[in-house]
């Protein structure tokens, strides 16, 4: 029985809540604000006069998922595009979170040290940046940097943690001991170097938030004046750590920033909830928008302008990109060796092993694979396909009978296939000869996608040259008229699978230093298969 490759569907959450209940009153007494990371939501600019007082607390989160997440793509928003929020906004975000909404403080709190912590995984690989300090307020702000300690912990950094004045509260007290917990260093501020730069690759700035008013007290104002010392994040002479701010760098006004010109310049800016005002003075490389869990009512309350998160991201880019030196970008791979008497005999069930492996860690569609063809004029040509099964026969794919590559097949029926899982630092390349699969099979296949992709099926004449994309929505749309009662659809003749034998297996393994491992399979006899390490 050939084996059906299954592929995991997105889970999407949804908050339902009344419309009446966005429209509860802000009390004047409130002093909790608790903003939400949202992939969600982004607000309009209009600037109120309104503020908090300075014993208000703000209070970030974002929404939990897997991480390679940290491989995913974050797709940029440019900043004119994105909408930033006032204080009295944010805060009444916050209560309506807080409130009818449900949210608990220290849910909400894990939620903001995970979108961190995650942001900073997208930039800063813990290979180049390992050691981290997170130097953490009295409040909430501060509470959010301690989970990003931990989260950051589990992502392969070694971070260390100032907590000169702690918030003496049952949340707080077991946010420390599960630090403890993890045998991460606590630092005093006297026991912080006075540069910085000597001792660490990243500090994150969790010291105040929206909330914060005035001029920082002892032992902050010291604190502040070394991140300030950092220098500016755009100048190539900058010293090392990089610098991180948890929604509102540390000393800022929410809403005009650095009103002195003198104060701190990260390198990357996390917003939570949706970016505030003094976002649009940030000038760093990076920023990042975090959490997607606030319901549509909300956006549609405040007029929010609302960013598109890719699959199951947590955070989301804010402009481009710094443009780098391509020569310059490389991955140290760090990954467990792929030694001979330790790798299975069998390259099938070897391939079956990685494959588990590959659906184990949430790699978005891990059946893709790369098929290289070439005709009788030899030059190759390469697309990205779907695995639909393998056996022991070999692999195989669906396809237009009609397409460039079907044409290249019928001259050269020779094709070589390459997975490439980046997240596990895994590649296997596949090469043998091409046949057709039996109309049986195909016809079953055709007849097990949903209704949408039969139709589609039929639609595309593949390669050919079409006048536009409406041309396809109007065959589409004729098609479902006709076939509107349910009716089988009936698979056409140029559509259908194909099956590569393989003849060579190579099972690729990312190592430290390029010294990569590859283990070549052969066939050797009959059923056995010769195994050889080639070079890197």
């Amino acid at each position: 029985m050939r084996q059906p490759l299954l592929r995991k569907a997105e889970i999407m959450r949804c908050i339902l809540t009344k419309s009446s209940l966005l429209n509860i009153p802000i009390s004047p007494n409130f002093n909790r604000p608790h903003q939400i990371l949202s992939s969600n939501f982004l607000s309009h600019t209009s600037v109120s006069q309104g503020f908090w007082s300075s014993n208000s607390r703000e209070y970030c989160s974002r929404s939990i998922t897997g991480v390679k997440s940290m491989a995913l793509v974050n797709i940029a928003r440019g900043p004119e595009s994105v909408s930033y929020l006032n204080q009295r906004e944010a805060a009444e975000i916050d209560e309506i979170l807080m409130g009818p909404l449900g949210f608990s403080v220290d849910q909400l709190m894990e939620l903001a040290g995970l979108s961190v912590a995650t942001s900073i995984a997208e930039v800063y690989k813990p290979a180049e940046h390992n050691r981290v300090l997170a130097i953490c307020g009295p409040g909430n702000n501060g509470g959010d940097g301690l989970v990003a300690a931990r989260h950051l912990h589990h992502f392969g950094y070694k971070p260390y943690v100032c907590y000169p004045k702690r918030t003496a509260k049952a949340l707080y007290n077991g946010l420390v001991t599960q630090l403890e917990s993890l045998s991460i260093p606590f630092l005093s501020v006297e026991d912080l170097p006075v540069d910085l730069s000597t001792s660490f690759d990243i500090v994150l700035d969790a010291v105040f938030g929206f909330s914060f008013q005035g001029s920082p007290r002892p032992p902050f104002d010291d604190i502040i004046q070394r991140l300030v010392a950092l220098g500016d994040p755009n100048e190539k002479n900058q010293k090392s750590p990089v610098l991180v701010s948890v929604d509102i760098p540390s000393g800022w006004h929410v809403e005009e920033g650095d009103m002195s010109g003198k104060g701190i310049r990260p390198n990357l800016l996390v917003s939570l909830t949706a970016p505030k005002l003094c976002a649009k003075k940030f000038s760093g490389p990076h920023h990042f928008l975090g959490g997607r869990f606030v319901p549509p009512a909300i956006a549609e309350k405040f007029k929010l302008n609302l960013p598109e998160y890719p699959g199951t991201s947590m955070c989301v880019r804010i402009g481009s990109p710094p443009r780098v030196d391509i020569s310059a970008l490389r991955e140290n791979y760090i990954s467990p060796e792929l030694l001979e008497d330790q790798a299975e005999a069998d390259p099938f069930t070897q391939f079956q092993k990685w494959f588990d492996d590959a659906m184990a860690a949430a790699l978005k569609e891990p059946n893709a694979m790369a098929i290289c063809t070439a005709g009788k004029d030899g030059k190759p040509t390469s697309r990205m396909v779907l695995l639909k099964g393998f056996d022991k026969d070999g692999f195989v794919w669906y396809t237009n009978y009609e397409s460039q590559k079907a044409h290249q097949i019928s001259e050269n029926p020779q094709a070589a296939l390459l997975f490439y899982w980046g997240g596990l630092n895994r590649q296997v390349r596949i090469e043998g000869p091409v046949q057709k699969v039996s109309d049986e099979e195909s016809e079953q296949y055709f007849h097990s996608r949903p209704r949408g992709s039969q139709i589609g099926a039929i639609v595309s004449k593949q390669s050919t040259v079409i006048p536009g994309r409406q041309f396809l929505y109007q065959q589409q749309a004729e098609l479902e008229a006709k076939y509107s009662d349910g009716s089988l659809i009936p698979k056409p003749k140029y559509w259908g699978g194909y099956r590569l034998k393989p003849e060579v297996f190579e099972f690729w393994q990312g190592q430290p230093s390029r010294l990569h491992d590859r283990l070549r399979y052969t066939p050797h006899g009959k059923g056995a298969w010769k195994i050889e390490r080639l070079s890197p």
